[in-house]
């Protein structure tokens, strides 16, 4: 469990941070409820600790304010742990730990935008393949107010991820010498060039980078974007998805990936890395129209079965 903070440390916040979340499970914990997973038995299957472990680690958790439970079932009632606003702040927490063992541990230490196939990062994305986006995700969008990852109008939502664009500006120094930075712009109007194709497919388009709602908007107003653009700037996505990441001009910047969720919020197709920009949108179109088909035809089966059971 957590240690007694030295009294000489009793006015350093790292050290009182870490007497709260710097235990291996808590962190872990905290890792899988941003996740999405939120039941003990789910916790007790992803992580593998023992029962006794995992509910005095909840416990500990909820005595600091990190989660609260809200019951979900009654008679016997039984209960979800849910992040609070102190647990989401530690959303960046985790996504800076991420980065750094990404870059020093399981890396070279060098600054990347991009990543080699079957790479820690690569293999880390691929496994997203059938797992679901947590509801709600909701994000502050172009346009004003917030949005969901997952479009709720549309059988599939094409989300793709991108560092930064350079208007309104400037970019970091050195971007175009950053693998894999450069190309925003480029990757943004091709979306754009292709939104009716992706519209038709039944599909909706989303662009997420960490930049802020208002530097979002100068540019989805400059290139005159048909699809919202949503701000990470919390890393609330990135740490749902575990979404790789490096860091230039002092912030956290989203690495290039496409991800491909139906209306379930299940995610069906992962594209990363990515290092042929306009090759990556048209597999982005052929792969959610593949998924939007299947699921057209999930449908059209499911209604065929329940036309013939009322029919008997």
């Amino acid at each position: 469990m957590s240690r007694q903070v030295r009294e000489q440390d009793a006015v350093c916040a790292i050290a009182q941070g870490a007497a709260v979340v710097g235990e291996w499970w808590s962190l872990l914990l905290v890792r899988e409820v941003i996740r999405g997973r939120r039941r003990f038995d789910d916790l007790h299957t992803e992580l593998g600790i023992s029962r006794r472990v995992l509910a005095e680690r909840l416990k500990h958790l909820l005595d600091h304010g990190v989660l609260e439970r809200r019951p979900y079932q009654q008679r016997p009632t039984r209960y979800e742990y849910h992040l609070t606003d102190a647990g989401r702040a530690l959303a960046p927490v985790l996504i800076g730990l991420q980065d750094w063992a990404d870059r020093f541990v399981l890396g070279d230490g060098s600054v990347t935008g991009d990543a080699a196939p079957g790479s820690p990062q690569a293999d880390r994305l691929h496994t997203l393949v059938g797992s679901r986006v947590p509801a709600p995700l909701r994000l502050p969008a172009t346009g004003g107010g917030e949005l969901d990852v997952v479009a709720g109008d549309a059988p599939v939502t094409v989300v793709f991820t991108y560092p930064a664009t350079g208007i309104p500006g400037p970019l970091p120094a050195n971007w175009s010498q950053i693998p894999g930075a450069a190309g925003c712009t480029l990757e943004n109007r091709l979306f754009r060039d292709s939104a009716a194709a992706f519209a038709g497919a039944g599909m909706a388009l989303r662009g997420v980078s960490t930049q802020g709602p208002d530097e979002q908007q100068a540019f989805a107003e400059a290139e005159d974007l048909p699809f919202p653009l949503l701000s990470d700037v919390e890393l609330a996505l990135c740490a749902a998805l575990r979404l790789p990441t490096f860091r230039a001009g002092q912030a956290l910047r989203l690495k290039r990936a496409v991800v491909v969720v139906d209306s379930a919020r299940t995610i069906r197709r992962v594209l990363y890395p990515i290092t042929d920009i306009p090759g990556a949108v048209e597999e982005a179109l052929r792969l959610g129209a593949e998924v939007a088909e299947e699921r057209r035809v999930a449908s059209g089966g499911m209604a065929q079965r329940l036309r013939a059971s009322t029919r008997r």
